[in-house]
């Protein structure tokens, strides 16, 4: 028979229950053994459930170890900081087996814990709650960073209990609660809890268990923070390594634009391939303005439409214009007049054919459509315009000095001081990034010099000829003037017709630049004589000429301007007599009430014939009108005037007494006087006529002189 310890130790063996282990001393006591030996089986029973509490302790450690391993490895392979959050509490409910679990983070700006993860709980007002440092089980733990565990929660009065903190844990149904502090190092991160909904203290093991958790815990925390900040790290550094990128590639794309326009400008490129450069740089329609916000040039589809001209009273063809098309001007330089075949108005041979300037044909819709300092849409369908009104956008561009948006118009102005030099307006839907605005705004600045230096070259040239033209109507010097005109291209014993342009009075600037404009793009001369401009141009004929001239100026001045012309003279010798001829004939538009008209002499019926040279006008008005003209002289009389009102009334003296302000007998007695110096003939209707003849000559003289 075994001994008994040799009993116990099977017992143990076999992992049997506690209550088999009473067994022996039974046996023992029915066979009736001394009091000794049942003595000594009570001494090794007891032996031997202490070992058997030991090794289910063991194993109890031996199982939460593993479970507690597991969830070390389980948490290592988590990335995502809310899901390891969600593995820690998860976890910590299963290991204790409690009702509930759930963790609270610090918040360092606050001061105070939030409710960050739970698990099992059920109250939507517990899972809002936040601890402040010191309230409750949780603020203590954080507070202390200690572990902290209640039997029974609610009625413990070693916590500082709080309305909204019972009140939440009273929801939730809570009783027992044991807290561990989440910790790296000294400093508190959170709180871990397990909690259960009825009345039981934790074991010792069970604190040890959950706070050897919450460590790990908070090295995953940790971990997963400092991944999520490495991964944010690495999109930065991304990000800012693409913006050093697209930077680069900007700066690369900036320089090598400026590396063209620097080229072209250098090559002598003009404004038209100024703007097509950019218009393929920038990948969208672009228009050049100038200073009064007529386009110099248009690349791309604008679509506009020309807008009621100031003289013309109506509307010119509109103009669609496609990718690539173009409407090009002198830098600065206003529309010009179309070389017509026939017109008699000639054009200079050479790279300054009129044909390329803004008066092109074709192109009148795009000078015409200027409305209020821009464009307006020409696409079918009435849309509104697509350039109309850049007026307010151009000043504000020009006020701030860099490119302004307006809907899908990208604006950017130039000028000096007071002076506007230009604008570039830019078609695009999209938004320009700081590289393309830093172009386009440099192009304007290039395109403003382009204009500024073509302007001053061309004021420069302008005086030269002016000079040359002051000299051949003032004092004709034909071999020095031939020279003269040689140097700069001109051919003088060609036909040329001579204009006088009247009422530019106040756009004098804006007038002359016109003019010298028209005298580059024509082979001509221009300059000021008199108070009015002056144009020598090649060609035939003066009536065509003069009535370009005045529509043209007078739109771009937008007021009326008169043109009177002559010749054709040939010669430098002949521009003098030219000019006075053309003077005469503006002065004759404007007094026979035909201001903003253009006309040669021939254009002016007998009026234009006395006008002409060689005429003896004087002796015919002597001859007509002389008795009566030297009757006023002696006496100041105003017989003349009331032989004007006369004619002007139809005959009737009563009218005319009504014009003069006089009494009608007044009227008839110098009738009466007219008659005894002018013969009592001088109402036969041939007489008549020569009378009014003379008396309109007369006039047109005093008037000249």
């Amino acid at each position: 028979m075994d001994s008994p310890l040799t009993h116990f130790l099977d017992l143990l063996a076999r992992e049997a229950p506690a209550v088999e282990f009473e067994r022996p001393g039974l046996d023992a006591r029915l066979a009736g053994a001394p009091v000794s030996e049942l003595a000594a089986l009570d001494r090794d029973k007891a032996v031997a459930l202490r070992v058997r509490a030991l090794l289910e302790r063991r194993r109890a450690r031996e199982a939460e170890l593993s479970a507690l391993f597991d969830t070390v490895a389980d948490l290592a392979t988590l990335r995502d900081t809310d899901a390891v959050l969600e593995a820690i509490v998860r976890r910590a409910r299963k290991l204790l087996g409690t009702d509930v679990a759930y963790l609270t983070l610090t918040d360092p700006e606050r001061g105070d814990t939030y409710m960050r993860v739970t698990d099992g709980s059920v109250s939507a007002r517990f899972q809002r709650l936040r601890l402040s440092m010191g309230a409750g089980l949780g603020g203590l733990v954080a507070q202390l960073a200690a572990p902290y565990e209640t039997a029974n929660y609610p009625q413990d009065q070693r916590f500082r209990h709080t309305g909204e903190i019972d009140a939440g844990v009273a929801e939730e149904g809570i009783v027992a609660i044991l807290g561990v502090p989440l910790k790296l190092g000294p400093q508190v991160i959170g709180v871990l809890y397990a909690a259960n909904r009825t009345a039981r203290p934790f074991a010792r093991e069970e604190v040890t268990l959950l706070s050897s958790l919450a460590a790990h815990a908070a090295v995953a925390i940790d971990n997963a923070r400092l991944l999520a900040e490495t991964r944010a790290a690495l999109r930065e550094l991304s990000a800012a390594n693409t913006a050093v990128r697209q930077h680069s590639d900007a700066v690369e794309r900036a320089a090598e634009a400026h590396d063209r326009l620097a080229d072209l400008i250098l090559r002598g490129g003009d404004v038209e391939e100024l703007a097509r450069t950019v218009a393929g740089i920038l990948h969208g329609p672009l228009a050049v303005l100038d200073a009064d916000g007529r386009p110099l040039v248009a690349i791309g589809d604008f679509h506009p439409v020309p807008a009621p001209g100031p003289s013309s009273g109506g509307t010119g063809p509109g103009l669609r214009r496609g990718p690539g098309s173009a409407a090009r001007g002198e830098s600065g330089s206003p529309p010009r007049p179309v070389a017509d075949p026939g017109s008699g108005w000639e054009t200079a041979p050479g790279p300054a054919d009129v044909r390329d300037g803004p008066g092109a044909p074709g192109t009148e819709g795009l000078r015409d459509a200027v409305r209020g300092g821009g464009l307006v849409d020409a696409a079918p369908g009435g849309q509104a315009g697509l350039l109309d009104g850049l007026g307010d956008v151009v000043a504000r561009s020009r006020s701030l000095g860099r490119a302004v948006r307006d809907g899908d118009l990208w604006v950017s102005a130039v000028g000096t001081g007071t002076e506007g030099l230009c604008a570039l307006v830019l078609r695009s839907a999209a938004d320009l990034t700081e590289a393309d605005q830093r172009i386009f705004e440099r192009a304007a600045v290039v395109t403003a010099l382009l204009l500024l230096s073509r302007r001053n070259a061309a004021d420069a040239e302008s005086r030269v000829r002016g000079e040359l033209l002051d000299e051949l109507i003032s004092r004709p010097d034909p071999a020095n003037a031939r020279d003269r005109a040689r140097r700069l291209g001109l051919d003088l014993d060609r036909p040329h017709v001579v204009l006088v342009l009247a009422g530019t009075d106040d756009a004098r600037q804006r007038a002359a630049s016109w003019a010298a404009a028209e005298a580059a793009a024509h082979g001509g001369l221009s300059g000021h004589r008199d108070g009015r401009e002056v144009l020598l141009l090649p060609g035939n004929d003066p009536g065509t000429a003069a009535r370009r001239a005045a529509h043209d100026l007078g739109a771009v001045l937008r007021t009326p301007v008169t043109a009177g012309a002559a010749g054709p003279v040939t010669g430098p010798a002949a521009v003098r007599g030219g000019y006075a001829e053309a003077h005469r004939c503006a002065s004759a538009l404007l007094l026979l009430g035909r201001a903003g008209e253009g006309a040669g002499p021939a254009d002016l019926g007998f009026v234009g014939l006395l006008l002409g040279a060689g005429r003896d006008v004087g002796s015919f008005v002597a001859d007509t009108l002389g008795p009566v003209l030297d009757y006023d002289a002696r006496r100041a009389t105003l017989l003349v005037a009331t032989l004007s009102a006369y004619f002007a009334s139809g005959g009737s003296p009563a009218r005319s007494a009504g014009v003069l302000h006089v009494h009608v007998n007044t009227v008839n007695q110098r009738l009466d006087r007219i008659g005894q110096l002018l013969g009592a003939d001088w109402q036969r209707p041939d007489r008549v006529l020569q009378i009014q003849l003379a008396l309109q000559l007369h006039e047109l003289r005093e008037s000249l002189e």
